[in-house]
């Protein structure tokens, strides 16, 4: 790990029993740096790390934590003394009752065991992250809204927007930002977790962007968890990318996935049978829509019997997989954590003899319901457990199974139909006798640790597996997609996917989606286009719907709604180099590949609070419309130095400003900023394996100095070869002085791709003080040039540029 000056880890494992609530800790600081004691007295000591900058003043009694550098508080842990192990408690006390259904009680075997923690936040008052909820992408006030942050995982079918009760997953990440500086927080504890804040002052609305206010605003910050223990790490930054390093460092970085999953995703609970699954299939070729991967849910299986096949519905399922695998396309079916109650299967019979199940407090096999009926729980905590689970999936043993089969673990929170609040009791017993209360946010995030090991170990390790889970945790990340589980088909749910995904894109969790056209209900045809549109500019994108919904595929809704989702699935198709590369950034600097405009502006106080737009990259802005009806749509430029091309007609627009763009059915507006280089496609063919048939087009977008420059990074798109054989090719195209110049942005790659550039447009055209011309040794047809001044563009054609040459324009 790195040794820059950057996280503090603050530590607490024990509290003396007879103490009072502010009770003697034993705590412990770890830096990734070397302290120096600059001076110290009975009662505090002052540390410096770094150059000196940053320093660390630790006060005894009562316990505090003062960080600042160059003078200026960033945090103090600990500042109202509310830091406290909960103390021994009369034992009628605990036993937890539900409202709901009150015949479901806790006990508490172990009573002392809560720990909290504040902390202040020093000139911040916005603060992000703590996934998952249905809520805005700034945190609010606590003190002004009904509850408190919840992270508890729970199945929360149709959940409730603007709210702060814990959905699927849990990340306990908080992020904070003011000019000049981001930080972070991160509250290692998997246990039931509540997060209070509070901005002292309020900020200011009237106050003009950028005006720093006379009285300093704070953050206040509480965490309170049921169990465990205090481990928490200050993350200083100062810029949001070292943050988002940094916690990669502690976390995991995004995996990078394998090409084909950044393409389309068909899904329905259920497809009927084999003979529906290829007649869909042959839809999307019908319809000229690329797609890549096709889903079954649990309705393919033998009475919900995981690892199965209903054998009257698919009863050849190696064949339904070659058919799809002929045209490169991937069949993903469902494996969920729960197993039927069934004395005559084999595979229960073998799991419940090999120990394989959480206990109940009693120590017997808990039971449950869930979808099979009456079911019994995977411990996914145990190590043992994990490597059964991952064996299952092998060709010998996975009967119908082929390489191009993939996984999707759902309900895994766990979702217990008759548990309180529809999951697993507290105090049921996992292995090493570690009640469930402890681990329960990492219930799902065992599961997936287990199947990514499953598909890793099916393909001897070379092939990158693709899983996608509802539950998860910090770390998820390195193992596959997150989507924001059962939406509904509504404007509102449209509208708060924006920042559900920005909030799980800033704590890590980066390949993430939203059901596009919504789980629960039918959306109608103008929604359903919109919802394409976004998800088509946002990391996971698939549809999916449940089965008492209408079918909705594509070409189910008239020429004119087929004619507008082929148009955004086509463009999302070309544009995948430029995504492959932003998850390239995000697996080797933790960048996420979607991210809010304050990201990217972090000293334009205007974009803070901005949750209906961002950006993909640094390159590209967009806007996804949701609202109905509306034939033109507010888009606000960042960046009074940063011009602004529409990608839809190449116009010009300086920043810092409000557009009132025009909008049809058809179109969403897109950005393309100055001083940039995005590559696509030609074309798109019928699946991600289709792309290599089509060269490469390079937009570069011209900053007012005439200059541009982006990535591209290729690989062969689904093996470790990139990483264990360095088969990888990363180019830089850089624009100076009329100069566009094709180069390696890092030597250590030795992958030989076969691409070219074909064609490359400059916006901007006005910037330049010549026309294009091409300089190389390489023989080649003649150059084509043409050029709209009034329009500001132009288009370099023929270029037949190979990827791996350096070549210099003129």
């Amino acid at each position: 790990m790195s040794r820059k000056p950057s996280t503090l880890k603050f530590f607490s494992t024990g509290v003396n029993q007879f103490s009072s609530r502010s009770a003697t800790a034993s705590y412990s600081l770890l830096f990734l740096c070397r302290l120096r004691v600059n001076w110290k007295r009975e009662d505090c000591v002052c540390l410096t790390w770094g150059l000196g900058q940053y320093k660390l003043l630790v006060s005894f009694s009562p316990f505090k934590l003062e960080i600042s550098c160059d003078g200026e508080e960033i945090v103090t842990l600990n500042p109202e003394n509310k830091l406290y192990f909960e103390t021994l408690q009369d034992p009628t006390r605990y036993q937890e009752q539900y409202m709901i259904l009150l015949f479901h009680t806790h006990s508490k075997t172990h009573l002392e065991i809560s720990v909290g923690m504040d902390l202040s936040l020093h000139g911040f008052n916005h603060t992000y992250g703590l996934p998952e909820h249905a809520d805005t992408l700034v945190l609010k006030d606590t003190r002004y809204v009904t509850e408190a942050y919840r992270l508890y995982n729970l199945d929360v079918f149709g959940y409730d927007i603007n709210s702060r009760l814990g959905l699927y997953g849990s990340v306990p990440f908080l992020l904070a930002h003011k000019l000049e500086r981001t930080a972070g927080v991160f509250w290692l504890n998997a246990s039931e977790t509540l997060v209070d804040v509070k901005y002292n002052p309020e900020p200011n609305k009237d106050e003009p962007p950028g005006k720093k206010s006379k009285i300093s605003p704070q953050t206040d910050v509480r965490w309170i968890s049921e169990s465990g223990t205090i481990d928490c790490f200050i993350l200083l930054g100062p810029t949001a990318a070292q943050v988002f390093s940094q916690y990669a460092q502690l976390t995991g970085y995004q995996a990078l996935p394998p090409l084909f999953s950044l393409g389309y995703h068909q899904c329905r609970w259920n497809y009927e049978d084999e003979a529906d699954v290829k007649a869909v299939d042959a839809g999307f070729d019908l319809h000229g829509i690329p797609y890549d991967v096709i889903w079954l849910d649990i309705e393919h299986t033998n009475g919900k019997r995981y690892f199965t096949w209903d054998s009257e519905l698919f009863p050849n399922p190696g064949e339904l997989q070659h058919h799809l695998q002929k045209k490169n396309r991937k069949l993903v079916v469902i494996s969920d954590p729960h197993i039927k109650i069934d004395p005559d299967w084999p595979l229960y019979c073998e799991v419940k003899e090999g120990g394989h199940f959480v206990k109940n407090r009693e120590g017997a096999v808990y039971e449950g319901t869930c979808w099979p009926g009456e079911s019994c729980y995977l411990d996914f905590s145990s190590s043992k457990t994990r490597s059964w689970y991952a064996r299952q999936f092998s060709l010998s043993k996975y009967e119908g199974s082929t390489e191009s089969l993939f996984v999707w673990n759902d309900m895994n929170e766990p979702s217990v139909f008759n548990g309180p609040e529809q999951t697993m009791p507290k105090d049921a017993v996992h292995h090493g006798g570690w009640e469930h209360r402890e681990l329960h946010n990492l219930y799902g995030f065992y599961q997936h640790m287990a199947t990514f090991e499953g598909l890793l170990t099916r393909s001897g390790g070379t092939e990158r597996p693709f899983i996608l889970s509802r539950s998860f945790f910090a770390g998820s990340q390195r193992l596959g997609a997150i989507w924001t589980g059962d939406n509904v088909a509504t404007w509102e749910y449209l509208k708060i996917s924006i920042p559900m995904l920005l909030s799980l894109s800033l704590t890590g969790i980066q390949f993430c989606g939203a059901d596009v056209g919504g789980f629960v209900q039918d959306p109608d045809p103008e929604l359903l286009v919109r919802w394409y549109q976004a998800g088509a500019l946002q990391p996971f994108f698939r549809g999916h719907s449940a089965k008492m919904t209408k079918r909705r595929e594509p070409w189910l809704f008239g020429d004119d709604v087929t004619s507008a989702i082929r148009s955004a699935v086509q463009d999302r198709y070309r544009l995948l180099p430029y995504w492959y590369t932003l998850f390239h950034q995000a697996h080797t600097s933790a960048l996420p590949p979607i991210r809010p405009l304050w990201v990217e502006f972090p000293n334009d106080t205007s974009m803070f609070a901005v949750e209906n737009q961002y950006m993909i990259g640094g390159a590209l802005l967009v806007c996804p419309v949701t609202d109905p009806e509306v034939t033109e749509v507010k888009v606000l430029l960042p960046g009074s130095d940063v011009l602004w091309y529409d990608t839809n007609t190449a116009a010009v627009h300086k920043g810092a400003r409000t557009l009132d763009l025009p909008v049809t059915l058809n179109t969403v507006p897109v950005f393309q900023r100055g001083g940039t280089v995005v590559p696509r496609r030609a074309g798109c063919g019928s699946s991600t394996a289709d792309l290599q048939q089509h060269p490469f087009t390079l937009t570069v977008a011209l900053d007012s100095k005439g200059n541009a420059d982006g990535l591209l990074y290729l690989d062969d798109g689904h093996s470790f070869s990139y990483r264990d054989q360095m088969q990888f090719c990363l180019r830089r195209f850089t624009m100076r002085a009329g100069r566009l110049v094709n180069s390696c942005a890092d030597d250590q790659g030795s992958f030989v791709s076969d691409d070219k550039v074909e064609s490359v447009v400059i916006l901007g055209l006005n910037s330049l003080k010549r026309k294009p011309k091409l300089k190389s040794r390489v023989k080649r047809p003649k150059v084509s040039f043409c050029g709209n001044y009034e329009w500001n563009i132009s288009c370099v054609s023929n270029v037949v540029l190979d990827i791996n040459q350096k070549v210099v324009s003129h």
